[in-house]
């Protein structure tokens, strides 16, 4: 059996060291991005039918991925997907708002929301499915400002609600 030389042990030992420590030194957690979290810029929404079953079926849904990037322009990016829902059909994304003094969401006053000012349909394929980015320039409001707001989407025909939200607390970032 030949001997190895000092300086490769040692190199040995220093490598699986620094290996050791690189793995437990590592963060693991998974980036959270602060999504229905204080101070609430970010929401994540679920959009679901009002009752169990629906003209649409039982498996009616939404998402709605609510988004504030930290700039100057307060733009709020509102990524939207439906799902099951009639086939090559329009609907719209609503939203109403209190102020934040309100415990619940109780408003009425609807704003159908798209491309800035302009509202924009989402339109749904041939099974049901459709999505659309929208987005809100949020420039006139205050940075700080907090609300509770829920959304829901309508039939862009008939106007008739077809999913709804829970109600969200958000601050303008």
């Amino acid at each position: 059996m030949k001997k190895q030389p000092l300086t490769l042990i040692t190199a040995s030992i220093s490598l699986f060291i620094i290996l050791l420590f690189s793995v437990v030194a590592c963060n693991k957690n998974v980036p959270d991005d602060g999504v229905n979290k204080a101070p609430f810029y970010n929401l994540d929404v679920t959009l679901l039918p009002g009752t169990a079953k629906t003209d649409f079926g039982e498996h009616a849904a939404g998402f709605l991925k609510f988004r504030q990037d930290p700039d100057t322009a307060r733009i709020v990016s509102l990524d939207t997907w439906v799902f099951n829902l009639l086939p090559n059909h329009s609907y719209s994304l609503q939203r109403a708002v209190d102020p934040i003094a309100s415990a619940d969401c109780t408003s009425i006053a609807w704003l159908t929301l798209g491309l800035g000012l302009v509202p924009q349909t989402i339109n749904t394929d041939a099974k049901g499915n459709g999505h659309e980015d929208l987005f809100r320039d949020l420039t006139a409001v205050a940075r700080g400002t907090q609300f509770r707001i829920h959304f829901q989407i309508i039939d862009a025909s008939t106007g008739g609600t077809v999913l709804t939200s829970d109600c969200f607390q958000f601050t303008v970032r």
